[in-house]
């Protein structure tokens, strides 16, 4: 249980409005689950956008939230946990750059 660790993965999402067809438009990803011996659980990372239609966090005026953490933080933590250096994450994850350090391993996932 120490040595395996299960998590989902999406860069898709949904509006918060319907589409003229009654479904809803893509957005950017959502929740994920992360899974294992390793993962300091029982609490959520990152924060809850404001799930308000033309609130303080949609991008529109049809609940295209604009997510507080990115897939780069996210993959990097548990690309980190699988023993990838710091050095090295920066050109796996390119655009790492743009989060602060403190940011770029979330810290689900202990050593």
């Amino acid at each position: 249980m120490e040595n395996v660790t299960t998590f989902t993965e999406s860069e898709f999402g949904r509006t918060g409005n319907p589409s003229s067809r009654n479904g809803s438009d893509h957005a950017w990803g959502r929740h994920h689950f992360v899974l294992g011996g390793k993962v300091n659980g029982g609490r959520a990372f990152g924060t809850f956008a404001t799930l308000e239609l033309q609130g303080p966090d949609d991008a529109g005026s049809w609940g295209l939230w604009i997510p507080t953490s990115s897939l780069e933080q996210y993959v990097a933590t548990v690309t980190s946990w699988c023993g990838v250096g710091a050095g090295d994450l920066q050109n796996v994850f390119p655009n790492l750059k743009h989060f602060l350090a403190s940011t770029q391993n979330m810290g689900f996932l202990r050593a």
